[in-house]
């Protein structure tokens, strides 16, 4: 065992030295899930009680630890939701592409059926949070940036994609049509979905589906 410990460090290791390295991984793993109790109770505070009045006070409160604790790992609240941000739109871009890449369905309304529902699954869960998050929250720069270039790479997949079914060969510009699919169901469900007055999903997915399809099939 200690021939193997010094070969693993490359040359002498003293005993403190090995105790400093084994204390170091329950240290990040409690620093880890101590990060992630903050954001599991940002996300609560700011769906209950929205963005101005989503304080980090109400949000140590409810992550059980001091103040002085939470600014440690973020420095302000604004710096809370750009992480519940980029973490949304993370899930998001794995969804679609999950979908996109995965066996395609034999009919374009099937397809068209199966994103609409994908992005209603996106934004139902908490849609309060939802709407903090995009709608009351300052957006970042880098949040912008982030949002343009998943929807550029989301624009490139779904044109790809569209020019496989004979109902869209006749596009003359994929990439313009695949920005207004893309655009128009993100606006719609995100409108509607995140509104008080919400519409039953089903039905939700059904009447976007058949705009979708009104648009891509029109001569």
């Amino acid at each position: 065992y200690s021939d193997f410990v010094y070969s693993l460090f490359g040359g002498s290791v003293t005993s403190s030295a090995l105790r400093s390295q084994t204390r170091k991984r329950p240290v990040q793993q409690r620093a880890h899930e101590t990060r992630e109790r903050v954001l599991t109770a940002a996300a609560h505070i700011f769906s209950v009680h929205g963005y101005s009045a989503g304080t980090t006070n109400r949000i140590a409160q409810e992550a059980s630890m001091s103040i002085g604790s939470l600014y440690q790992y973020f420095p302000n609240k604004d710096a809370i939701l750009v992480e519940l941000t980029h973490r949304h739109m993370a899930d998001g871009r794995t969804r679609l592409t999950e979908l996109l890449t995965r066996g395609l369905p034999e009919r374009l309304d099937q397809l068209i059926a199966a994103a609409v529902e994908t992005m209603i699954e996106l934004h139902m869960p908490d849609r309060d949070l939802h709407r903090v998050l995009f709608e009351e929250a300052p957006r970042t720069a880098s949040i912008r940036a982030e949002l343009n270039s998943i929807e550029a790479a989301l624009v490139t997949q779904v044109a790809h994609v569209l020019m496989m079914y004979c109902e869209t060969r006749a596009m003359k510009d994929p990439e313009l049509t695949a920005r207004v699919v893309v655009v128009a169901i993100e606006s719609v469900v995100h409108r509607l979905v995140a509104g008080d007055d919400a519409p039953d999903p089903q039905a939700l997915g059904e009447e976007l589906t058949r705009l979708t399809m009104a648009y891509l099939t029109a001569a």
